[in-house]
């Protein structure tokens, strides 16, 4: 049996490299540094549960509202900490 798990993913991690991406420019020091950028995502995944999905369409459509947002709020925290 061959199996294929490359549909499978963590969904913060988008949504990390999104914020890190977003708020790098606050920073000129790390926003020129792409291996430290890395380093700033790892650390705020390393703060976050993991949510491991195949389809983030589906993911998002099971979330309250409230769970969307303390989602956003935890990943916002995560990246202003790292």
């Amino acid at each position: 049996m061959n199996q294929d798990f490359s549909s499978i993913y963590n969904h913060h991690e988008r949504e990390v490299l999104g914020a890190v991406m977003a708020k790098a420019s606050e920073y000129p020091a790390i926003e020129a540094d792409g291996d430290l950028l890395c380093d700033v995502a790892c650390v705020a995944l390393n703060r976050l549960p993991p949510r491991y999905i195949r389809h983030a369409v589906d993911f998002l459509f099971y979330l309250t509202e409230h769970e969307r947002h303390e989602i956003d709020s935890a990943i916002d925290e995560a990246v202003t900490y790292a």
